[in-house]
């Protein structure tokens, strides 16, 4: 599977105070979209996350956000490997993803650009 780059996940409690340093620190202009309740902001190489604790919790769980070109061929590889796919493939705002716990007990989203097939 090639891996085309890594997303830093960040939770943070106030959004609008962490893109502005991220944009100053980065260079970038965030782009910024809600999902199931959550804030999410991309700024270069970080993705900014603030909501309510419940949805924040489970996110602090996921490592790292790992860039596929196909989401389809990362879960059958993932699976091959052993590792266990506990959500996904789904549809975001930017492509697709799922989450894979891998055999170590790390937890890591894949994500493509592909839009719904």
């Amino acid at each position: 599977m090639e891996i085309l780059g890594t997303t830093l996940r960040i939770c943070v409690d106030d959004l609008d105070a962490s893109v502005a340093f991220y944009e100053r620190v980065t260079g970038s202009t965030a782009q910024r979209f809600e999902r199931g309740g959550v804030s999410v902001a991309a700024v270069g190489c970080f993705l900014l996350m603030s909501g309510p604790a419940a949805e924040i919790d489970v996110l602090r769980k996921v490592t790292a956000t790992i860039a596929v070109p196909d989401v389809d061929e990362a879960h059958a590889i993932l699976s091959a490997s052993g590792a266990q796919v506990v959500a996904g493939p789904v549809a975001t705002p930017v492509g697709r993803n799922l989450i894979a716990l891998h055999p170590d007990g790390s937890i890591f989203e894949y994500a493509d650009r592909r839009g719904e097939p």
